[in-house]
């Protein structure tokens, strides 16, 4: 499933636009960015409220390729630049990480 359709699927808002409209190959949940650079896989999707600019490092550096924010959490001018920089799309949605989670699991398996 590709980052747009995930975007559609839940009802998210698109932040950072800039991005390749990759197929997802996982998400992983996570707000601890240690336990993100561990476990989450290449190429998959970051659900977390982690709304700052090291969250766009770590992605980075697991090669990460969307981030979603849950809880309509703000975003600062900083990640989104940062995202924009990396090719890292960020979608926003007032739903929680559980849900996220559940909805993108659905979707993915």
């Amino acid at each position: 499933m590709k980052i747009s359709e995930v975007t559609a699927a839940l009802n998210a808002e698109i932040c950072q636009d800039q991005f390749e409209d990759a197929e997802l190959s996982g998400a992983y949940t996570s707000d601890l960015l240690s336990d993100v650079i561990a476990h989450a896989k290449d190429g998959g999707a970051l659900i977390t409220i982690q709304a700052h600019k090291n969250t766009i490092a770590v992605a980075a550096l697991v090669n990460i390729s969307v981030i979603i924010i849950c809880n309509s959490r703000p975003l600062t001018d900083d990640i989104l630049e940062a995202a924009r920089d990396e090719g890292i799309a960020i979608i926003r949605t007032k739903e929680n990480q559980f849900t996220v989670s559940g909805k993108l699991w659905e979707m993915l398996k």
